[in-house]
């Protein structure tokens, strides 16, 4: 049985325009995938990346024009510029750390609270809102006080283990036997490569 190490963070306007892909394809592939959200403002900056702010014009307005254009060709709304971005993302990881932890849909719960960041201007560092994506993907919101010294911890832990293994963006995607995909525009190339035909 594949299984994939899915490692992003809850405020990537990328990660969020995955969609639910990365679940499709590993249910059609009997895979498993352990979500490890982490810092990934901390990453770049340890992995020669810069945050979006600090980038050359020249790469934001690239990124202002290719965002809108991907999130088109998906069918998927989106805002360029939510009202709530950037934002503290480690509330809505520790909660997602914990779900994985309880068991159930934690695609979806990721999906959620990506889709309050980028089409319902809604601030997913506070709790009101991290509770409800929560009850919307068929958790108990209560865990979201559970664990969060675990919280914490597994999510400083991804981002070493997110450094050491060579991340450097997100969404990236890391497979058993080492291969590697940096990007939504990479997972059919992700199912190709668990189909054997790359």
């Amino acid at each position: 049985m594949p299984h994939i190490d899915y490692f992003f963070a809850t405020l990537s306007p990328y990660a969020y325009l995955a969609g639910n892909r990365l679940e499709e394809i590993a249910s059609k592939h009997n895979a498993t995938i352990t979500y490890k959200p982490f810092d990934l403002i901390t990453a770049f900056g340890r992995t020669g990346g810069q945050p979006p702010k600090d980038r050359h014009p020249s790469r934001q307005a690239y990124r202002a024009m290719e965002l809108p254009r991907q999130a088109k060709k998906l069918g998927m709304p989106f805002k360029l510029q939510p009202a709530f971005w950037p934002t503290n993302g480690a509330p809505s990881s520790y909660a997602i750390i914990a779900a994985q932890d309880e068991g159930g849909d934690v695609g979806k719960l990721c999906q959620l609270i990506m889709h309050a960041v980028w089409v319902e201007d809604r601030d997913i560092a506070q709790d009101d809102v991290v509770r409800d994506c929560l009850a919307k993907a068929g958790f108990d919101p209560a865990i979201a006080d559970k664990g969060l010294l675990k919280g914490a911890d597994t999510y400083a832990r991804n981002l070493e283990e997110a450094v050491e293994k060579g991340v450097f963006g997100a969404p990236f995607y890391i497979l058993e036997d080492g291969q590697k995909f940096w990007g939504q525009d990479r997972l059919e190339d992700l199912e190709m490569h668990l189909d054997g035909r790359l």
